[in-house]
């Protein structure tokens, strides 16, 4: 028996995982950043103080759960994306921590980043091994990222499109957090979209794989300046991130047909999203939150493979 430990220290939350190599998650913990009421997100600064100050406490969690000395191999994200230039300060501190236990133990220290750790566990958990062997179409849709992405293995990621301006997650956020909801807001977000009953047409805007969602913060302002309830204005705002979705995938498809097509990302959580794509697109996979949102998961598989402990 061995395992791996998973670190992940984004602009959210402070994440950790441990999988065993037999391949099963044996346990994983989240912890939110804190921000302020009325903010939408943190300093950079501020979040990698935050990390610096959860991990050591999170690490003694893990420990009474997990038999910490069976770890033989390190993962860590240390950055955003796969991209040249792709850098922010909150990874630091996941780093850090994961160097350092890499050293006292001995072991591989397997270095990744945050957008690969998404797709290995949202496609371990629509998959298992099967759809780290092929292509695979991948949604990352957060606070950071619209992104549609042809993912290879997870080694190789090519961005098919994304938005031009304002990210989905930013979206939810705003209105979010206009309505009084703690940052991150999209779980308060999806739970009041579901109170409203009424049909709802969104307005999307797409050109074929790229998208704009400018648009959709002005137009949720003016539908609350309308009257409409805050239960309507939710609702609409998903369902025009659900749309475009629908609208991305069907150009991504006409391009490379029968590719499987997997969502990540903490606002593809939301059931509201799902249930509008898969009427109209089936077969596009959505999975449980654990592994949609931030998390190490998908950072703690990636170690097992590169270390060549998994998937051999």
């Amino acid at each position: 028996m061995s395992y791996t430990l998973g670190i992940d220290t984004s602009n959210y939350a402070t994440s950790l995982a441990v999988f065993d190599t037999a391949g099963e998650v044996v346990c994983a913990k989240k912890r939110f950043l804190p921000v302020k009421e009325g903010q939408l997100g943190l300093r950079q600064s501020d979040a990698l103080f935050h990390h610096t100050a959860a991990l050591p406490g999170m690490l003694a969690e893990l420990a009474a759960e997990c038999d910490l000395t069976q770890i033989a191999a390190v993962g860590v994200s240390e950055k955003p994306r796969p991209a040249e230039g792709s850098y922010m300060p909150c990874f630091l501190a996941g780093v850090s921590a994961g160097q350092a236990f890499a050293l006292g133990r001995g072991t591989p220290l397997v270095r990744t980043t945050h957008q690969q750790g998404h797709a290995a566990a949202a496609l371990f958990a629509a998959g298992g091994e099967r759809l780290f062997r092929e292509k695979v179409l991948l949604f990352h849709i957060s606070g950071g990222t619209t992104d549609l992405l042809l993912c290879d293995q997870v080694r190789r990621i090519e961005l098919l499109g994304t938005s031009s301006d304002l990210y989905a997650g930013q979206a939810v956020d705003r209105l979010g957090v206009k309505l009084g909801f703690a940052f991150p807001a999209g779980a308060e977000v999806s739970r009041l979209a579901a109170e409203c009953a009424e049909e709802i047409r969104p307005k999307s805007s797409v050109k074929g794989t790229a998208c704009s969602l400018s648009g959709l913060e002005n137009q949720c302002a003016a539908l609350l300046a309308a009257g409409k309830s805050p239960a309507y204005v939710c609702k609409y705002c998903l369902l025009c991130v659900a749309d475009t979705v629908v609208r991305m995938t069907r150009a991504a498809l006409a391009q490379r047909p029968g590719l499987p097509v997997v969502c990540a990302g903490g606002v593809m959580s939301s059931g509201i999203i799902r249930d509008w794509v898969q009427r109209r697109l089936p077969a596009v996979q959505f999975v449980p939150a654990q592994y949609a949102s931030d998390n190490a998961i998908g950072v703690s598989i990636l170690a097992a493979r590169e270390a060549g402990l998994w998937l051999k």
